[in-house]
């Protein structure tokens, strides 16, 4: 491991938290295509199959940033754990109804359950904040946790759909169900490395996303999931008319591993000037790299096309939780990161639905006019509200406060 990830990991707790944070992630990308997998081999009924997973992202996007007000307000472990047992508790009655065919509407109760679980990328990313907040570090922290998100989405899903088919159809959700009880227990089990809950400052403030360079970084975001779930369903649907659906995962996974790769160099990097010039770069990169989509004729050329793409991804999503520092104060740090992901997560939904509708009508190629459009979009936002994320906030609670703070809970 090249030094500064090295120099990292000397941190007191940083290895346990962040191996705990790893378990806790992987059902991000295990639990939404284990359930479509799971119905549709169940029943057969894959529009079922898609409601439910459209219900448990729409059900995320609304609670996540709500159970992460609370985590700032009230600390990771008392409210990690119950949030979590609900969440598990309503992943074993998924399960259940769609195993002894239990009415629909049970399935789409406990599908919205499920989405009350906790954004643990965000609770991770907290607690390196917690540590290196203000120091060069806290860069190569972001870049590392941007990595571990993609390996989580190489092999999450292939775990997932892999169980399902050759185990039995809730092999893969119960997996991913499993991870979740383990990382979340396992991270709160942590307290040294616990961020400081901030009940008065939050409780003063309102909501995070009253931040003017949040609203601007959410709204950016929106359009770049887009970009994401069109991507996903538009390539099924391609390589399944080329003949080779299956390579489809393959592909996709040339796609998350551009942006590791890009995301393990970026982390050594340290650079001068405003972080949001960079970031601007990174939106325009990435809405240039879904140019050549539009042009693709086989699959190894789209999964070359992809991989370049996917180089553009890691970068800007690390540049992003830096200026969600700046525009953030301390005390909402994780809503203001949960925010973020709810905007990928509506983008996703988003792109999902208005790709399947291009392909039914012009056919998959013409589909990747949906990512090369919502590039575009993120493009226009992120040019329009340029000038807000020029304006950030005071910082309450800085980082040696934080710290002294930290260390005389743990004396009391």
């Amino acid at each position: 491991m090249p030094s500064p990830y090295r120099a990292l990991f000397a941190a007191p707790g940083s290895k346990g938290f962040s191996a705990a944070g790893f378990l806790g992630r992987m059902p991000l990308s295990m639990m939404g295509i284990g359930v479509v997998t799971m119905i549709s081999q169940l029943t057969g009924r894959y529009g079922l199959a898609g409601a439910l997973s459209a219900t448990m992202a729409l059900a995320a996007a609304v609670l996540g940033p709500q159970v992460s007000r609370l985590v700032d307000r009230h600390g990771q472990r008392r409210v990690l754990r119950p949030v979590t047992l609900f969440a598990l508790v309503a992943a074993a009655g998924l399960l259940c109804a769609a195993r002894f065919e239990w009415p629909d509407w049970v399935l789409f109760v406990c599908a919205a359950g499920i989405g009350c679980v906790p954004s643990v990328g965000a609770m991770v990313r907290a607690r390196w904040a917690a540590l290196y907040g203000g120091t060069p570090q806290l860069h190569t922290a972001y870049s590392f946790e941007s990595v571990v998100d993609e390996v989580c989405f190489i092999f999450g899903p292939i775990i997932s759909i892999g169980l399902s088919t050759v185990w039995f159809p809730e092999a893969g959700p119960l997996l991913a169900a499993c991870f979740l009880a383990a990382g979340v227990f396992w991270l709160t089990s942590q307290r040294a490395t616990e961020p400081v809950p901030h009940p008065r400052e939050h409780h003063a403030g309102g909501s995070a996303l009253r931040s003017a360079g949040l609203q601007v970084l959410v709204a950016t975001f929106v359009a770049t999931g887009a970009i994401f779930g069109a991507v996903d369903v538009v390539t099924v649907a391609f390589a399944e008319e080329q003949g080779h659906k299956g390579a489809a995962s393959v592909v996709l996974a040339l796609y998350a591993a551009g942006s590791c790769v890009a995301g393990a160099v970026f982390g050594l990097l340290h650079f001068k000037g405003a972080p949001e010039r960079r970031w601007l770069l990174g939106i325009c990169a990435m809405a240039v790299s879904m140019i050549p989509l539009l042009l693709v004729g086989n699959l190894p050329f789209l999964a070359v096309a992809l991989f370049l793409a996917g180089l553009s991804i890691a970068p800007t999503m690390i540049t992003t939780m830096s200026l969600i520092e700046q525009h953030v104060p301390r005390a909402k740090l994780t809503e203001g990161m949960t925010w973020v992901s709810t905007g990928l997560a509506v983008g996703v939904a988003l792109g999902s639905s208005v790709s399947g509708w291009v392909i039914d009508a012009a056919g998959a190629k013409a589909g990747y006019g949906v990512p090369a459009v919502s590039g575009a979009v993120a493009v226009a936002v992120g040019f329009l509200g340029y000038r807000r994320l020029n304006r950030p906030v005071p910082q309450r609670g800085g980082s040696h406060e934080h710290h002294s703070e930290r260390e005389e809970r743990h004396v009391a």
